[in-house]
């Protein structure tokens, strides 16, 4: 499968070149002269790796009309403070009930067309001793991994991070396909109380290309996710500003790295105002501010918009995806979350036995919800007062 995305080794565009062209380089359908600086660039088509073909079908059956991802990749330790958040120790026995809830739901896979698991997860079987990856398998939902390797401080920055996990990666993303997964994710960070610095801009970027670039040699579809944090006090201008240059220095890096675009999805925040402001933004507005930026930055190449909750309440984050719906977009606009989905399953379930048809039924409602927001049909109608509770939380990781 060709991709129109990527440049050839020589001669290089420099980035400057890059923003300044990127609306001309996106229009192309195939090889092209593209003039800058009076001077022809010539762009090469070429496949990304011998999984070109399957990367590209798994993206679209991901990005399925009506279907979006369960993020179910949070580590032991995180998945732990959620099992302590209902009175239950953190133990491998019981991370494997919860997630065998969240998996054996029946008819999950109306709704959920992918589900991204943590490494113990990937290679876990139910309570009732089968696979979870046959279980999702037998769902219509796509197995994923979690590979980043989570967030450290950056030296030289403004107290920033940077997210590891390349060293090994390409062994790693290889035994995980041989395992069953067909996508991956990567998750790092970008601080605008903290800045950001162009440092941190910039590894983020790096990191994230790199490990796109190594998941697809692996037959993996990356999920490429620069999460802009909630954390701060500023208003929804500010985010979009940071937010459009952090994903200009992305897709510059993808391209560079030769990254097919038709063979990612992208899963980044929506624009909000900072969780601590005391301005507070509709629906309406959000999606107006996060549909400009979709437009200015990424290319219609890319199959999938798979939008983060990012501490939103399950209610928010389904209201804000239903606006980004209502008319037809480039891509399909759907949602990845984590918490927006889980949290009141995880709560009605307890950690009781008696309890899981509920917690699946609880889950479903929320999927249903999503779905019906990715289709643009969401009415928010009889929602419970826990799903309108926020869940931010300053600094979060998992």
């Amino acid at each position: 499968m060709a991709s129109t995305s990527l440049l050839k080794a020589s001669p290089v565009l420099d980035k400057s070149e890059w923003v300044k062209g990127q609306s001309v380089l996106f229009r192309q359908p195939s090889s092209a002269a593209v003039v800058l600086r009076n001077r022809a660039v010539s762009l090469t088509v070429r496949a990304a790796s011998s999984y070109a073909d399957e990367l590209v079908k798994t993206a679209k059956t991901i990005a399925s009309p009506g279907r979006g991802i369960l993020a179910m990749d949070e580590s032991n330790a995180t998945c732990g403070k959620r099992l302590d958040s209902i009175g239950l120790e953190n133990t491998e026995a019981n991370r494997q009930a919860y997630r065998t809830l969240l998996v054996s739901a029946p008819g999950l896979g109306q709704y959920i067309s992918g589900a991204i698991l943590f490494e113990e997860t990937l290679y876990q079987s139910t309570t009732e001793g089968k696979k979870i990856v046959d279980i999702l398998v037998e769902q219509n939902i796509v197995p994923g991994i979690k590979v980043d390797k989570g967030l450290v401080p950056l030296v030289g920055s403004n107290n920033e991070s940077w997210c590891q996990g390349l060293d090994g990666l390409s062994s790693r993303t290889a035994a995980y396909y041989q395992q069953g997964a067909r996508f991956a994710k990567w998750r790092t960070v970008v601080s605008i109380p903290n800045g950001p610095s162009a440092l941190a801009v910039k590894e983020a970027a790096w990191g994230l290309a790199r490990y796109a670039a190594i998941s697809q040699d692996s037959g993996l579809v990356p999920i490429v996710e620069p999460e802009i944090m909630l954390d701060g006090e500023h208003d929804i201008d500010r985010t979009y500003d940071v937010a459009e240059k952090v994903w200009a220095e992305v897709f510059f890096y993808l391209a560079q790295n030769n990254v097919m675009f038709e063979g990612i999805l992208l899963k980044p925040s929506m624009v909000t105002p900072g969780a601590e402001s005391k301005d507070r933004a509709s629906p309406e507005q959000v999606a107006a501010y996060t549909l400009k930026l979709l437009r200015n930055r990424v290319p219609p190449a890319v199959p999938g918009i798979m939008f983060l909750s990012g501490g939103q309440s399950e209610l928010e984050a389904t209201l804000n995806l239903n606006a980004m719906n209502q008319a037809p977009n480039p891509w399909h606009v759907s949602f990845s979350y984590a918490r927006a989905l889980q949290n009141t399953c995880l709560k009605t379930w307890g950690g009781r036995p008696e309890n899981v048809n509920a917690a699946q039924t609880t889950l479903l409602t929320r999927a249903k919800a999503n779905s019906l927001a990715q289709l643009g049909k969401y009415s928010g109608e009889g929602e419970s007062e826990e799903a309108k509770k926020g869940m931010f939380v300053k600094g979060y990781t998992y």
